[in-house]
């Protein structure tokens, strides 16, 4: 079975690509069940893509003879340990702290849809986690807009998939965010845990399981006002650069990590 998306040009992430939580949220939709999505190539903007089922039931999408991304289904474990919830106003003081608020110039990807500072209230995520003073989280609060819901109100896959993406990578950098190194995602797994409804404030966390030369391993969460996990991730993020003794590893070939997790979590992110 074969059929098609176009990634419209507001949901970008690095300039002419697509956010990858956003278009890695997007091919899930094609899969039954929870997925796994690996980003083989920018995917670009405003062009049709063309997806496709194997006999062996993951997904491929493609631009002419290049493959985009590549998805397949798994049973919803993502052997990632949750920390303890972040409050509201601990998470909004988190962010208001945030170097990429602090200083918007250091944004490697200033227009991105998730994260970016040039992107207006209704038009971008706006979130932007900074450090939780004690932990090793990073944390905003989020608020998801009506737009971004569906016909009952939950927020739709490919948003919260969006709210899990870079919030994770920036955790996952942390102090580095502002290094000066580009960072893009790779490969992004996510469940949802609960409703998501929208209008209600919410909280997303993002740290870092693990680090392996240019890639970091990166896990996230979405928590409700009162503490419930309803969505997690695990990501890994690939450095563009080539740091000094590091192999050179593209993002078509990252494999999957299971770098040691946080410690000191209360849930565990799998279904039930």
């Amino acid at each position: 079975m074969t059929g098609s998306l176009t990634i419209a040009p507001r949901f970008c992430g690095p300039p002419g690509s697509g956010n990858g939580g956003y278009v890695c949220g997007l091919i899930a939709g094609y899969l039954d069940g929870f997925a796994e999505v690996t980003l083989r190539l920018p995917p670009p903007l405003g062009s049709p893509l063309a997806v496709a089922h194997d006999e062996k039931g993951s997904v491929r999408v493609e631009d002419g003879t290049s493959v985009i991304a590549e998805a397949i289904s798994f049973a919803g474990n993502l052997d990632l340990q949750l920390p303890g919830p972040v409050s509201v106003s601990r998470a909004q003081a988190a962010a208001a702290r945030s170097p990429l608020r602090l200083q918007p110039e250091l944004h490697p990807f200033p227009a991105c849809f998730v994260c970016g500072p040039r992107r207006q209230p209704g038009d971008g995520l706006r979130i932007c986690v900074g450090a939780v003073p004690g932990t090793e989280l990073w944390a905003d609060a989020w608020s998801p807009g009506a737009e971004f819901a569906d016909g009952v109100g939950e927020v739709r896959p490919e948003f919260l998939w969006a709210a899990l993406d870079c919030p994770g990578g920036i955790g996952a950098l942390q102090g580095a965010v502002t290094g000066g190194e580009s960072y893009v995602l790779g490969r992004m797994a996510a469940i949802r845990l609960g409703p998501v409804t929208a209008g209600q404030p919410h909280v997303v966390v993002g740290w870092r399981v693990a680090a392996h030369g240019r890639k970091i391993v990166a896990g996230s969460a979405l928590f409700t006002a009162s503490g419930q996990a309803v969505a997690a991730a695990r990501a890994t993020w690939i450095c563009l650069g080539d740091p000094a003794g590091s192999p050179a590893t593209s993002p078509a070939a990252a494999h999957r990590h299971r770098g040691a997790d946080t410690g000191n979590g209360q849930q565990k992110a799998r279904t039930s």
